[in-house]
């Protein structure tokens, strides 16, 4: 990542209901503006949505944490204590393979110049640990590409030529 990706922001989906995932990514760097409103986020943590710190390992004393540091934190309250476990178990591994998958592609440097922040949503009705991990980590693996390189000139022409006639899956108006 470079000086000037600091702030980049970007969005992916994974998967498919009832396991689907959504991810914002914003990146930062260690000295740049953006990794200010990253870290305020570690102190500010709300009832069941509290940050996380992403690390992996088979068990809490040998977790290690993902570099670049990723902060992960919900879109919303997890509904359930099932939701809250998919978030910091399924949601967590899915999320730390798709930033080491950006590290790999070399989209991300291994570093601590770099913070990697993700907002997760998750379906209130996802059940399956697996298929969650899998969203995740397609969701966090699209949204770095794209904050990286940013959305296709072609894409973003393409929303303007269509703004009057916009939709959205939670919109139900004409």
């Amino acid at each position: 990542m470079t000086r000037s990706s600091d702030g980049r922001i970007a969005q992916g989906w994974g998967g498919r209901k009832p396991n689907a995932c959504r991810a914002i990514v914003v990146l930062a760097r260690r000295s740049g503006t953006a990794v200010a409103g990253l870290v305020t986020t570690l102190t500010r943590p709300a009832d069941r949505l509290a940050p996380i710190l992403v690390s992996a390992g088979p068990d809490h004393p040998s977790c290690e944490t993902v570099q670049p540091p990723t902060l992960l934190v919900g879109h919303e309250v997890a509904n359930t204590a099932r939701s809250a476990t998919l978030i910091g178990g399924a949601c967590q591994v899915g999320v730390a393979q798709g930033v080491l998958d950006s590290v790999a592609d070399g989209l991300l440097e291994p570093d601590q110049e770099t913070l990697v922040f993700v907002s997760l949503w998750l379906d209130h009705d996802a059940e399956d640990e697996t298929a969650v991990r899998w969203s995740a980590r397609e969701a966090v693996g699209l949204a770095v590409r794209e904050a990286v390189h940013g959305l296709p000139k072609d894409a973003a022409r393409r929303l303007v030529e269509q703004r009057d006639n916009l939709t959205h899956p939670h919109y139900g108006g004409e």
